[in-house]
């Protein structure tokens, strides 16, 4: 058995994860900053945690900054965080650990009526209390979004995981998203997200009849097999990581069919290797395409178009406009609407290319992303 396929996970294995529960509540600032007040305040928090969580015993107390920092451990080894800024926020975060079979020490309800009751006892005028954050196990079910949100999803299984050269490549199973590729602990596609690639490719707003194509990085499979639906003269992919390429020709099929299961075809052909580095030779064998498609990272969020992931763009982006026909077009993904300035970037490194180019946008809502995607078509003036 292939190294790749001997790390697929045991489903039958017992998860276990720490629950932290999240509240906050502001009170007015005097109540942390008087000291007789502070006391009462104290006195009510132990005094409702008490009621709430078995075995409660303090565990320290200290000030940092005019903050009130006060720790408490509960049932079960649980620990319990309560912290006082001088500005009169409040946070508890009562954390224990579990395994899947176990009852949940603190369920959401317990935690809202907890909250009502701080609430209540402190005089509080506002609260917000979250359903539980669950940390560990053998997989993830947060993500971040582009613009630094946090997502949680209905994930129940760990499919696929191993790490490659490049990267940590899992598979992981969504109720509502089904199989989701997850890069890095990024999430990259599901398996509802075919308006991805709709979108990237513009789809009846392109014709690829006869066209040669390059893919840049694409390693799930979905471009290229939508691709090969519109009958075009030939795909080269050039994909960087082969356990991205042979987790998903196993595990995502509902995307990319059968084209990840050979190297190559009569229309197409999968390179693995640099981009990089075969778009650099291609340039120097003279090729031209019709389209050459960008399926790589993100357009970097940063206060500025400098770093890595930019002087990567940019060497993309050079070397793009060399391979392509004068009728050509290149075509890429951004990055969230929800992050303007980022995309701002990206159109002012295009106006800097040394070849004048113009460009047009698209967006679509994705499902596995929560959010609005921003989509280039780039071609010469």
């Amino acid at each position: 058995m292939d190294e790749w396929m001997s790390r697929e996970p045991n489903s039958k294995h017992i998860k276990m994860v720490a629950h932290t529960v999240l509240l906050d509540f502001t009170v007015s600032s005097n109540m942390v900053s008087d000291v007789e007040k502070r006391s009462n305040l104290k006195s009510t928090i132990a005094h409702t945690l008490r009621e709430h969580i078995d075995n409660l015993k303090p565990l320290t107390e200290t000030n940092i900054e005019g903050s009130l920092l006060l720790l408490y451990t509960g049932a079960k080894g649980s620990l319990i965080t309560v912290r006082a800024y001088p500005k009169g926020l409040i946070t508890v975060n009562i954390e224990y650990f579990k395994e899947d079979n176990e009852e949940a020490l603190f369920k959401f309800e317990a935690a809202r009526d907890l909250e009502t009751e701080l609430l209540a006892a402190s005089a509080a005028t506002r609260s917000h209390t979250l359903a539980p954050i669950k940390r560990g196990g053998s997989f993830e079910r947060f993500y971040p979004t582009a613009d630094e949100r946090l997502l949680e999803y209905d994930i129940d299984k760990l499919v696929f995981e191993a790490r490659s050269p490049y990267q940590k490549v899992q598979i992981v199973h969504s109720k509502s998203l089904g199989n989701m590729l997850v890069l890095d602990e990024l999430q990259n596609m599901s398996e509802a997200d075919l308006i991805y690639t709709e979108t990237l490719m513009q789809r009846q707003q392109e014709s690829y009849a006869g066209k040669e194509i390059v893919i840049l990085g694409g390693g799930d499979g979905g471009l290229l097999w939508e691709l090969l639906k519109e009958k075009p003269k030939f795909v080269t992919m050039l994909e960087l990581d082969d356990v991205v390429i042979k987790a998903c020709s196993q595990h995502m099929r509902s995307i990319c069919g059968d084209c990840l299961d050979k190297n190559k075809a009569d229309n197409y052909e999968i390179i693995v290797a640099d981009c990089a580095k075969m778009l650099s030779h291609m340039i120097d064998e003279g090729r031209q395409f019709d389209y050459v498609f960008g399926d790589l990272t993100d357009i970097p969020i940063s206060p500025t178009p400098h770093g890595d992931g930019w002087d990567f763009i940019r060497l993309i982006l050079d070397s793009v406009i060399k391979v392509l026909k004068p009728t050509g077009k290149f075509m890429t993904h951004g990055s969230a609407a929800s992050c303007p300035e980022s995309l701002t970037m990206f159109e002012q490194v295009l106006s800097e290319l040394p070849v004048p180019v113009t460009f047009t946008k698209a967006q679509a809502f994705i499902p596995s992303f929560f959010e609005d995607w921003v989509f280039y078509q780039v071609s010469f003036k």
